[in-house]
């Protein structure tokens, strides 16, 4: 029965291919222009990353490819991938080279289980066929996830550091402004004065906005768009009101980094309160054992003598 429904199952698809290859959907105009504003994002995206680690531009051509391939699959199924861009944005990866990595892993997820199933049934064990492939196809959704859950774990992390890189860049600003220098100045002079990578991006986010005839503050809120930075956006949003309407900015922006400092002494201290609660746990743990072992042996004695 179950090599029936396998059997049907591969030739509707086949059959489902056979009908794309020889009727492809209309390409709607508003979807083309969609995928092309997509495709520049990404090609954006890559430049950058490649800046940030020149290593990157040597990857496998057949890792873009099917990277690009998946990327595609997933978007005209619906699948949103805002939120992975942005966190590979954050990290300096490239799109293409993360689905390609999810693939592979799904693959091997769904091979492991098979090649053991295939390898005990030569030794002579008796394996059922339903079994090893639900186990193959659990395997394989674990193995295509997982790159994305530590890719959104590591995402959270740098997330936090830039959000240190924007505190002191806004403390920078609004000492240069009070040394009387107007926002675009102030904003480039800042940007200079420190380093790390969070900085880098703000200093190539204002040297792209000046090759390009853009304003310094719109630079901002699109880097604060695609790295999902609400600090960046609102940034951009009070020095867009300053040039607009001449609207004094220092003290907000001091007001904001002060702002940002508070908030991260509240997480620190907050982590550090999970960490005691997680040690108390390990401590609770260890005792119920000890416990265990000391009480094991008179227990075992007195169930004996009954």
């Amino acid at each position: 029965m179950t090599i029936a429904l396998l059997a049907g199952a591969a030739a509707g698809l086949g059959v489902l291919l056979l009908v794309l290859v020889l009727a492809p959907p209309r390409t709607q105009p508003g979807s083309a222009l969609v995928r092309l504003d997509v495709r520049r994002a990404e090609l954006r995206s890559r430049v950058q990353a490649v800046e940030a680690n020149p290593d990157r531009a040597t990857e496998s051509v057949l890792a873009r490819r099917v990277g690009r391939s998946t990327a595609d699959v997933l978007t005209n199924i619906g699948v949103d991938l805002g939120g992975l861009r942005s966190n590979l944005a954050v990290l300096g990866r490239t799109l293409e080279q993360h689905l390609a990595t999810s693939v592979v892993a799904g693959v091997v997820g769904f091979l492991v289980p098979v090649v053991l199933s295939a390898v005990a049934a030569v030794a002579g064990v008796s394996v059922s066929l339903g079994a090893p492939l639900l186990v193959s196809v659990f395997a394989a959704l674990i193995g295509a996830a997982l790159p994305t859950v530590v890719v959104r774990s590591q995402a959270a992390d740098r997330r936090r550091d830039f959000r240190h890189v924007v505190g002191s860049f806004l403390d920078l600003v609004a000492m240069s402004l009070s040394g009387g220098r107007g926002v675009p100045e102030a904003l480039q002079s800042a940007s200079e004065l420190s380093d790390g990578w969070g900085m880098v991006r703000i200093r190539n986010a204002l040297g792209s906005a000046r090759l390009h005839g853009r304003t310094p503050w719109s630079a901002l809120g699109q880097l604060g768009e695609e790295l999902r930075i609400d600090e960046l956006r609102d940034l951009a949003a009070a020095l867009a009101l300053v040039a607009e309407d001449g609207a004094k900015v220092r003290d907000s922006l001091a007001a904001r980094a002060g702002s940002l400092r508070r908030r991260e002494l509240a997480e620190s201290e907050g982590k550090a309160g999970e960490g005691s609660q997680t040690m108390l746990v390990a401590q609770l743990v260890l005792c119920v054992g000890f416990l265990v072992f000391l009480l094991y042996p008179a227990v075992v004695n007195v169930m004996g003598s009954l």
